[in-house]
């Protein structure tokens, strides 16, 4: 595995394996890696010639009051689960490689960032579709892959790749959860014992909720509420939005039909939680 530092040095491999007509399978990240960015990894290494993770604490997509310079870094540990894994480059820029004049040419996906994460955190999604279309354009992968659990993120990185015609192929997979049922995040690590255990009500609440619905519960309230009464139920967790929204414009639904996302963030003392189930009727 060879690590990359500089964007033209990764944009000149990623030429010479297109050239020689091989496919480039793209996980981008931001570190600190956990069993669900591999479960990403050996996917592409099942679907792709050549795999390149990225990790890019991306200073965009982080708010004045975030967490950007407490956010974990751990590059020895990460590419040593990467060579395990057995990926062929990873691509670790530095900030001023990506932004060599600050951010200052944003790539912005209108309406849909501005809910749910882009109602809470205002800018975050310009930055995460800035930086990875220039991500794209760099690496320019035949097929990449971002997990279910930043459903909106998906949602969004997926028009903006359409709206421009980048031809890369986006794969969504499904969340992957510890045996307690908490989605695995970076964050996770932040979590104090006992707000581990509170956080297992979030997806208590959204199984009650798709439970509601499969039991016949058509109001769209009252299946939101469904979740709410769970997990609220936990002192330690403060609910920041819980929507049941449609799958592909993220707008609250008027009644429980066709494809949905019930979509959580959820303050588990001071870290924040996402996420989400599908329910379909």
């Amino acid at each position: 595995m060879e690590i990359i530092r500089k964007v033209h040095s990764m944009g000149e491999i990623s030429s010479q394996i297109l050239a020689a007509r091989r496919t480039i399978g793209f996980v981008p990240t931001m570190g600190s890696l956990h069993d669900g960015h591999l479960a990403l990894v050996r996917r592409m290494k099942q679907l792709s010639d050549v795999v390149v993770v990225s990790i890019f604490v991306n200073p965009a997509q982080f708010g004045p009051d975030e967490d950007y310079r407490e956010y974990p870094r751990q590059l020895t540990r990460d590419t040593d689960l990467l060579i395990a894994e057995g990926v062929d480059y990873v691509f670790s820029p530095e900030p001023d490689e990506i932004y060599p004049e600050g951010p200052a040419t944003y790539v912005e996906v209108e309406d849909l960032s501005t809910r749910l994460e882009g109602a809470s955190r205002p800018g975050h999604f310009r930055g995460v579709t800035t930086v990875v279309m220039k991500l794209l354009q760099i690496v320019r992968p035949t097929l990449a892959a971002f997990g279910q659990k930043d459903a909106q993120q998906a949602v969004i990185v997926r028009r903006m790749i359409d709206n421009l015609f980048l031809g890369t192929e986006l794969l969504i997979l499904p969340i992957v959860r510890d045996e307690d049922d908490v989605a695995l995040s970076s964050r996770n690590a932040n979590l104090s014992s006992g707000e581990r255990r509170s956080a297992r009500a979030i997806y208590r609440g959204l199984f009650a909720a798709r439970a509601a619905v499969e039991a016949g519960e058509r109001d769209p309230e009252a299946v939101v509420r469904a979740a709410r009464e769970v997990v609220e139920a936990e002192e330690v967790l403060r609910v920041d939005y819980l929507e049941l929204v449609d799958g592909e414009l993220l707008r609250p639904v008027p009644a429980v039909e066709g494809r949905m996302l019930l979509v959580a963030a959820v303050y588990a003392g001071s870290t924040r939680l996402l996420d989400n189930v599908e329910i379909s009727v």
